[in-house]
């Protein structure tokens, strides 16, 4: 991990999301967004300590992971666009992102769903002795769900080679975590079903890469897991869409304006010199110009792949 690493990926997925947003109100894009605008630290921290090797599970809001773990640009963007050239063959959208060579094995836009799954993953490599980690990132709304409580509790029975990432942005769509839960406190939770679980304040990107990396070389030398992160973060623009949102009367800019001044990005780039931080924008330029165009050129899947992918004929 280096500065430049870091705001490489923090900068990379900020702008594809802002140009993500100027787009999607002219209907190229076909599916529904959920941007990850104020929260890439987390994902950016976590895959910063990850290898190729090692196993995502992610969430609808899922830009951010894909693309701090190595996802590519050119096929999210077609995928957005629904085109045959997308990570999922422009079947899946912007919930349903996916490069298996990357260890991004999909991310759902049912709530809670990937948790499971991440637990059976982790239940595969241990049973096989590799040495691979997995990686289950949640929103604090997952922690509602019944599967949260059976996952933790069979990932720490068995010991798992597992990290729970719990991005709490503090909101469940519309509702505010204090009027879901008596107790905001995710991580304590997690910590009674037997599991080393901690808060990380202030969505510093420097923070989340540090207490992660401690937990995958401790995996990594055999050491039991699972690991529970919470890491408190907070999301600028609406559930769902490119706006703000603060006039819907849920909640204020007034609350989101202390994180805006802490923003990770400017944050990060301000510890490079010029001479090294414009270079790395102007290959993100770039790169996110060509991944638009590679999608606006891409052709629709064909009628045919209605009837691929649907079921195993084998």
């Amino acid at each position: 991990m280096t500065n430049e690493s870091l705001y490489q990926s923090l900068y990379r997925i900020r702008r594809v999301e802002e140009e993500i947003a100027k787009v999607y109100p002219t209907d190229k894009i076909k599916s529904p967004v959920h941007l990850s605008i104020g929260q890439e630290a987390v994902a950016v921290g976590v895959c910063e300590a990850l290898e190729t090797r090692d196993i995502a599970f992610g969430t609808y809001r899922s830009h951010a992971l894909y693309l701090a773990k190595g996802g590519d640009m050119k096929q999210m963007i077609a995928e957005l666009y629904g085109k045959d050239t997308g990570a999922a063959r422009g079947k899946g959208g912007s919930m349903h992102l996916i490069d298996l060579p990357k260890g991004i094995m999909g991310t759902s836009a049912v709530v809670g769903t990937t948790i499971a799954n991440a637990v059976g993953y982790a239940y595969a490599l241990k049973y096989q002795r590799k040495d691979a980690v997995v990686v289950s990132f949640m929103g604090d709304g997952a922690t509602d769900e019944g599967v949260f409580h059976e996952s933790l509790n069979f990932a720490a029975l068995k010991a798992l080679p597992l990290i729970f990432i719990c991005e709490n942005n503090q909101y469940a769509i519309h509702t505010h975590q204090k009027l879901r839960q008596a107790q905001a406190n995710i991580w304590e939770r997690a910590r009674a079903y037997g599991m080393v679980s901690e808060r990380i304040e202030h969505n510093d990107v420097f923070k989340v890469y540090e207490r992660v990396k401690a937990a995958v070389d401790a995996l990594r030398a055999g050491q039991p897991g699972p690991y529970f992160f919470e890491c408190m973060t907070y999301r600028w623009k609406e559930h769902v869409g490119p706006n703000e949102d603060y006039n819907l009367g849920y909640r204020v800019r007034s609350e989101a304006e202390p994180w805006m001044q802490d923003d990770q990005v400017p944050r990060i780039g301000a510890l490079l010199d010029s001479s090294v931080r414009q270079p790395i924008e102007a290959a993100i330029e770039a790169e996110i110009r060509e991944a638009f165009a590679f999608a606006e050129a891409s052709p629709f899947p064909a009628q045919s792949e209605l009837y691929t992918a649907v079921y195993d004929e084998a």
